[in-house]
């Protein structure tokens, strides 16, 4: 209660301590985040010590101690949001750092997948074309010829994708024996052609060079099917191609 222009001592220090206490709770999550929360501790004990001596304040002057404290509150709160919002803009700027990071390394990680994958498939094409080029005159010449050493010509000359089907009209032919003869039709070598001498258009040495045979039977599979594959899609719906 107002005494003439005297404050009550209670009522100013309940004021006083109120007020610093406000002003405590603020100033220590500031000195938390600013490794100075016993400084505002310390402050804040201070002044509500000294609060006892705002009871010689005449009521006037009051308002302006109110004023005052509350301007101190405000201005405390505003430094704990800059620096919760700093603390905040931190984590978010590591945090996309890090997604950056993460996001460069499975692009990098993507870009030499296609890489190998192009070289990959630059070598096949490169591969093939050879393949492509390649003909019976690229093999040496020798009295006899193991299935291994036949199988390792064709695979040289027939593209890797068309290799199986291939093989497949040839097991069903000859069994890969370039000297096979059928004894009602005379069909001779791996692919039985009828007559035998057709392959001489792959060379003169049709009847004891396998790579010719191979030469011949595949440019047959080619021209006449489009490819050993439909050849073979041929062969197992009417058993002969």
């Amino acid at each position: 209660m107002l005494e003439g222009n005297r404050v009550s001592p209670i009522s100013v220090r309940g004021f006083a301590v109120a007020s610093a206490t406000a002003v405590t709770a603020v100033g220590s999550v500031v000195g938390v985040a600013s490794g100075s929360a016993a400084q505002n501790n310390t402050d804040a004990e201070t002044t509500a010590a000294d609060s006892t001596l705002l009871a010689d304040i005449p009521a006037g002057q009051q308002a302006q101690v109110q004023l005052a404290s509350l301007t101190q509150q405000a201005d405390a709160q505003a430094i704990a949001a800059d620096v919760s919002a700093k603390r905040d803009a931190e984590a978010a700027a590591r945090k996309a750092a890090a997604q950056t990071a993460i996001d460069k390394k499975e692009a990098a990680a993507k870009a030499a997948k296609a890489a190998k994958a192009a070289e990959e498939a630059r070598k096949r094409a490169a591969e093939e074309k050879a393949k492509a080029n390649r003909d019976s005159s690229d093999f040496p010449v020798a009295s006899s010829y193991s299935i291994a050493q036949i199988q390792a010509m064709a695979r040289q000359m027939v593209p890797s994708g068309q290799f199986q089907c291939f093989s497949n009209i040839v097991d069903h032919e000859s069994d890969w024996n370039y000297q096979a003869v059928n004894p009602s039709s005379g069909a001779y070598g791996m692919f039985q052609a009828l007559p035998g001498s057709k392959m001489e258009s792959a060379g003169s040495d049709w009847r004891t060079n396998p790579a010719t045979q191979i030469e011949w039977g595949l440019n047959y599979m080619n021209s006449r099917y489009g490819s050993p594959c439909e050849a073979w899609d041929f062969w197992q719906a009417n058993s002969w191609y």
